[in-house]
């Protein structure tokens, strides 16, 4: 079995180790050594887990650990990949076993989290540590650029370009042959019926930018 370690103990990091144990029942891969958590002390048990320390201390291991993101916020996760230089630190990307993910010119990248009940469709291209949490779909020829987070039941329509660090929240849609520019916040449950700029928080039906951030 491959070891594996959770980066963040808080509730999401705890929903990333029940996915993990959930791959497990199917297939025996990886066997799960802890959390890395900035906020908690070293040696405390989160859920039974111990915490083996700080971000910092994964440039330290001299051994090949799976690393995955317990975090959800875009630009959180981007500060932790740019703390880690360490070539023994891999990144999977994880599947929960209920997630559809059909072989038809899909490419998921490293890092990326597809939580369950997910559909993904086909010609579709998620980059670097996306996370789908429960129940989201991505429709065709959709590109999801990196660090991207979507929280659970986010529709999204096909032929979408969702840029880099966008946080889409609960219930939320976006029809199709939109663009969301990168570093933007949707609210939860607005309908994203016109392409949005970079940089802002939008809310509503249909969702409108209510302010810039930089």
């Amino acid at each position: 079995m491959e070891k594996i370690a959770i980066i963040g103990a808080g509730g999401f990091g705890r929903e990333v180790r029940v996915l993990i144990e959930q791959i497990n029942n199917i297939e025996k891969k990886y066997e799960i050594i802890g959390f890395f958590d900035d906020a908690f002390e070293k040696g405390e048990k989160i859920n039974d887990l111990p915490v083996l320390g700080d971000v910092s201390s994964l440039n330290s291991i001299n051994y090949n650990l799976n690393v995955v993101l317990g975090v959800a916020e875009p630009m959180i996760k981007k500060k932790i990949i740019n703390k880690i230089k360490n070539d023994f630190i891999l990144f999977p990307t994880l599947k929960h076993p209920s997630a559809i993910v059909p072989e038809v010119d899909v490419v998921i990248g490293q890092g990326s989290i597809i939580c369950a009940g997910c559909i993904i469709t086909c010609n579709i291209k998620l980059k670097e540590f996306i996370t789908l949490n429960l129940s989201c779909t991505v429709g065709h020829d959709t590109i999801i650029e990196d660090f991207c987070s979507f929280m659970p039941t986010v529709n999204i329509s096909g032929e979408v370009v969702i840029e880099k660090g966008v946080y889409i929240g609960t219930g939320a849609k976006v029809i199709n042959q939109l663009k969301i520019g990168e570093n933007t916040i949707v609210g939860a449950g607005a309908v994203v019926a016109k392409s949005l700029p970079a940089n802002c928080t939008a809310v509503g039906i249909p969702a409108k930018p209510i302010k810039f951030h930089h």
